[in-house]
Formats: C-alpha cells, sequence, structure tokens
C-alpha cells in the first residue's frame, strides 16, 4: 500500500489495495460488508448505486476517492473531487455541524444514519441522509483517512 494518500495524482479508481481498506475497515469497524462478495473496485467505482467518498489525513484533508455516483451527486470530475478539500462539500454555515460529525467519527469508529446538507459544484443544495462515516484503519491500525456512503440524497 502506498504510504501516504495526500498525494493527490494517485489514482485510486481501480486500486486494489484502496479497495481492501475502504472494504475492510468498513467490515472490521462498522461490522456491514461494503459490497457483495465477488464485487471488486471496478464495480464500487463505475456501477455502486450509492455514493462512496474518502477523503486523507492532511490537516485539511482532500477527497482522495469519489465513485461514480458521488461525482454525479456532486458535479464533480475525478480529476476536481480528488484536488478539492473535503470541507468545500459544505456550505461555510454547514461546516461546523459536518467537522462535528467528522470528531465523532474519529472518537468512535464511526457514525451510523448521519445526514447533512451538502452543496455541488453549481451551487445546488441537497440533504444526504441515512449517511454512515467510518475511519480508513488498515488491519495494522494505520489511520488512512475517513470515508462516507450514503444511497439517499434530495434537493434542499
Amino acid at each position: 500500500m502506498t504510504s501516504t494518500y495526500d498525494n493527490h495524482a494517485l489514482d485510486l479508481r481501480s486500486d486494489a489495495d484502496f479497495f481492501a481498506l475502504l472494504t475492510g475497515s468498513y467490515q472490521r469497524i462498522v461490522g456491514r460488508r461494503l459490497v457483495e462478495e465477488g464485487r471488486g473496485p471496478d464495480w464500487l467505482y463505475n456501477h455502486a448505486p450509492f455514493v462512496v467518498l474518502a477523503h486523507n489525513t492532511a490537516p485539511d484533508p482532500c477527497f482522495i476517492y469519489a465513485n461514480r455516483t458521488a461525482q454525479n451527486c456532486f458535479e464533480y470530475s475525478w480529476e476536481e473531487f480528488t484536488a478539492l478539500p473535503s470541507r468545500l462539500s459544505a456550505e461555510q454555515p454547514d461546516r461546523a455541524e459536518r467537522q462535528r460529525l467528522l470528531d465523532a467519527v474519529a472518537r468512535d469508529g464511526f457514525v451510523d444514519n448521519a445526514r447533512g446538507v451538502r452543496i455541488a459544484k453549481s451551487g445546488r443544495r441537497f440533504w444526504i441522509e441515512d449517511v454512515t462515516v467510518w475511519q480508513l484503519i488498515d488491519e495494522a491500525g494505520k489511520r488512512w483517512g475517513q470515508a462516507a456512503i450514503f444511497a439517499s440524497w434530495r434537493d434542499a
């Protein structure tokens, strides 16, 4: 595995090690499977009907992964998403609430059934609902960032 995910040039769309980190940490921490048996990185990136996002551990974390469903939801391309500080997925007034959620995830390992208002590239505001956010922690206990999934969103 790469020593750091702080390098924005990394392309994790079909990276088997990153897929193992996403799915393995979800299973260990949340206690559920992220994807069905036999589905791999290509399915998660190209075909999953739910949003998957991840950011790194930088002081101002940047997105390192956003599947196609996330790109469609937030209206950013892969290149735009992976250069975006994750705080910019929420408008200024909603960032404190978002940070409280991320702090709870850091403390507790994961948060289930979260919700919040987010903003797309176009300025469209939308609610994300039934969100699960978890720590990206490998089997050795190293923290790589945080990830989120949700399948439900609607315009605010």
